[in-house]
């Protein structure tokens, strides 16, 4: 599967200087000149991109996580984290979703892909994991305490548009399929088993 890299709506410069090497977050800066001949410092911070993969079981319902990390409320979302570097797109949606749930999957599709913010260059790849096999235990990492949560489609729609809910770059499409019936039945055919 050939996985594009969205772009992001306000690129980072050739000539952009990275100005802090964060472990996360590193801040480039650059020159811009505006519309009246001035010039201005520009910033913008840079990330790994992100994975979040939405398995579906045998019998149709959708695994979620309730999770927990340290200075965060708890939240329900995705199998999902930070791409590693140099690590393929795909690889990092089935690792996270071995360590986070315990499950292999036979067949990925990629259902979104997009970059949420122009200040930070950093791109979310959604994907959905069919034919799940349990392979072993969970494995989070250490800031990580984790509990699967399978639900139906139903109990998705109704979930998704908590504010505790992570995933909210996909809201739209959730949103969208609350309201309308054709949009409600391409997103039950996307998360079908």
């Amino acid at each position: 599967m050939k996985i594009e890299r969205p772009q992001s709506k306000q690129p980072l410069p050739d000539h952009a200087e990275k100005v802090f090497d964060g472990v996360i977050f590193d801040v480039y800066q650059w020159e811009q000149e505006m519309y009246d001949g001035t010039t201005t410092t520009f910033e913008k911070l840079k990330r790994p991109d992100s994975v979040a993969v939405f398995p579906v079981m045998d019998d149709g319902r959708i695994i979620l996580t309730k999770q927990e990390q340290p200075g965060k409320k708890p939240f329900i979302g995705a199998a999902g984290g930070r791409v590693d570097e140099g690590e393929d797109i795909l690889d990092a949606a089935k690792r996270e979703l071995l360590e986070e749930t315990g499950y292999e999957a036979e067949k990925f599709a990629l259902w979104k892909s997009m970059q949420p913010t122009s200040k930070i260059e950093w791109a979310v790849f959604f994907f959905v994991a069919r034919g799940l096999t349990k392979v072993n235990d969970m494995s989070p990492d250490s800031g990580e305490k984790i509990e699967l949560m399978p639900v139906s489609f139903e109990e998705f729609l109704r979930v998704s548009p908590q504010s505790n809910f992570m995933e909210q770059e996909i809201y739209q499409e959730i949103l969208g399929a609350s309201f309308d019936e054709k949009k409600e039945q391409e997103l039950r055919e996307l998360l079908k088993a």
